[in-house]
C-alpha cells in the first residue's frame, strides 16, 4: 500500500465515480473548497460549488497536486 494512493473496495460507496478504473480514496472527502482547485466543478443557481462530477481528488497522479494547494 502506498501513502499516495488508497483504494477502499469494501466501502458502501464504492465506486463513488463511473469511469475511472483506479479510483483513489485516500481523498474521498475532496479537501479542495477554493474555486481554484484544478477540479472539474460547476456553480449551481444558488452560486454553490458543485463537485459531483469531479475525479480530480481520486486520480493517483494528482497526489502531488493536493498536497501542494494544502
Amino acid at each position: 500500500m502506498s501513502y499516495k494512493f488508497f483504494e477502499n473496495k469494501d466501502c458502501e460507496y464504492y465506486p463513488c465515480h463511473r469511469g475511472i478504473d483506479r479510483i483513489n480514496c485516500l481523498f474521498c472527502f475532496c479537501p479542495l473548497y477554493e474555486k481554484e482547485c484544478g477540479g472539474n466543478y460547476k456553480i449551481l443557481e444558488n452560486g454553490k460549488k458543485d463537485c459531483s462530477d469531479c475525479v480530480f481528488p481520486h486520480l493517483e497522479e494528482n497526489y502531488a497536486k493536493i498536497i501542494k494547494k494544502l
